[in-house]
């Protein structure tokens, strides 16, 4: 099971007007409800995380490793590519190279609802100034199960 984990507005709001919280690695912090809400899925699931976020190359995956350790989560922890894509395109590049059996993307961008059908069955659009909530980790959690 795989996880396709967007950052800005699922695990940090986006709130543009405010200035956000560092931690001590220097990322921004993830709110304490959407740590509760990925560790719940993590645990129920055991899903991997893929990052495809736009900070996926501002970091190599050992160190995403620390990033999401340093906030008390422990997961497999991959990224898409590096490229020139948007981010639509490498998602579709990611499905088509890896094939995974089960997967949720869960992002914010509502450019992603032009993703062909059947890939779009598997997207769950948060809310960017709430993110990561428990209804959305319900949506989540039945499309994994």
């Amino acid at each position: 099971m795989m996880l396709l984990l967007d950052i800005d507005g699922v695990m940090v709001p986006a709130k543009g007007w405010l200035s956000l919280p560092i931690a001590e690695d220097g990322f921004v912090k993830f709110t304490d409800k959407a740590i509760l809400n990925l560790k719940r899925i993590i645990y129920e699931t055991n899903a991997a995380i893929v990052l495809t976020t736009s900070h996926r190359s501002r970091y190599s995956v050992p160190q995403w490793k620390d990033i999401f350790s340093l906030r008390g989560i422990e997961a497999l922890i991959f990224k898409l590519e590096d490229s020139k894509l948007s981010k639509k395109e490498d998602i579709l590049k990611f499905i088509k190279d890896n094939q995974p059996e089960n997967y949720v993307i869960v992002d914010d961008d509502t450019f992603l609802n032009d993703l062909p059908k059947t890939i779009k069955e598997r997207l769950v659009l948060t809310r960017p100034m709430i993110g990561l909530n428990e209804e959305i980790t319900d949506s989540i959690l039945k499309l994994l199960k």
